[in-house]
């Protein structure tokens, strides 16, 4: 298959389609994540449909003192990663193409949401980032677009967006592809000396000690459900075998059913990333949080359903956020 590389709307549009079209929109400076979103497409397309992927790095979702002039740019090496993953089209629109008025006066506001965790960090940003997906959706007319689950507030509030305002367009979440060493595919990671690597590796070490707590809590629960509240309760609560979770299983199984605690899940993966704080370099703590994917707001400590436990943090001069999906009064967690 040979990608091809087109630069305005017209061209795109003068494509004859057949089947669905799926896009993949990125900032560029692909990666195997975006390479696995890729193929994803090309399986929500299938062999008669069309893959996209959009390459644009959009001013408006940078905000003072960020990395936009600095944000890699590598359209040659991107052509080939987005071949080789089976697309048909890479769309890399000038900024004159997609705002050919200059800076749009008429822009997309997030709300609420936009103005939690990431947006309370980086004001701004997420207004930045719908009004890009609005106008790239109207560009590329696509069936379906996917996004990385990585970006989770990204994600849920293009869903907001496409649920709120009509688009007749499916939004398609992928999960996030890591590394070997956990370290969640981002094109920041480039960034990274070794030592600020090896610092970097607590966010997805928090997450998935906060993951491993819930899962022993979970088990713990549903343990409880099942064996009277008796001395044999509380043993076959140790037989489990989770020591962190079961430390006092009298008390745990004195302890009503009921879904695990979210304070103790925050206090697992904190407890990685204060001792991240104390390494050279240090680890620079923006957020810890465990939302609601809805609106983005806490769980409390009675919540059920789905969660995302998400964090961000800078390691030197690179910022990097990584999150983890939770399901609260199941047993076990998402992974």
């Amino acid at each position: 298959m040979t990608t091809t590389l087109l630069r305005t709307a017209d061209e795109l549009h003068a494509r004859t389609r057949a089947g669905r079209r799926v896009v993949v929109m990125t900032m560029g400076a692909l990666h195997e994540g975006h390479a696995t979103l890729v193929r994803t497409a090309r399986e929500l397309a299938g062999p008669d449909g069309e893959v996209v992927v959009t390459v644009f790095v959009n001013p408006l979702q940078f905000g003072k003192g960020e990395d936009l002039d600095r944000y890699p740019r590598t359209l040659d090496a991107d052509l080939k990663i987005a071949e080789q993953a089976g697309a048909d089209v890479v769309f890399a629109p000038s900024v004159d193409e997609v705002y050919p008025g200059g800076e749009p006066q008429v822009r997309i506001s997030a709300g609420p949401m936009g103005e939690r965790l990431e947006g309370a960090v980086r004001p701004g940003h997420f207004d930045g980032m719908l009004t890009v997906v609005a106008k790239l959706l109207h560009l590329t007319r696509p069936d379906a677009a996917l996004f990385g689950q990585k970006d989770a507030q990204q994600l849920a509030l293009i869903r907001r967006m496409a649920r709120d305002l009509n688009f007749g367009t499916d939004i398609v979440g992928v999960p996030t592809v890591r590394e070997a060493d956990g370290l969640a595919l981002s094109s920041r990671n480039r960034y990274l000396s070794p030592q600020e690597r090896r610092t970097a590796l607590a966010l997805s070490q928090a997450l998935f000690a906060g993951r491993d707590r819930h899962a022993a809590q979970e088990a713990l629960r549903a343990r409880a459900l099942e064996v009277p509240a008796t001395h044999a309760r509380a043993e076959a609560l140790s037989a489990i075998g989770e020591s962190r979770a079961a430390a006092d299983a009298h008390a745990v199984a004195k302890a009503a059913p009921g879904p695990g605690g979210p304070a103790s899940i925050r206090a697992a993966a904190r407890l990685i990333l204060d001792a991240a704080a104390r390494l050279d370099p240090p680890l620079t703590l923006d957020y810890l949080a465990l939302v609601d994917p809805s609106d983005f707001t806490d769980v409390d400590e009675d919540f059920t359903g789905e969660a995302v436990l998400a964090v961000a943090a800078r390691v030197g001069t690179t910022r990097l956020i990584d999150n983890i999906p939770l399901a609260f009064g199941t047993l076990g967690a998402a992974s």
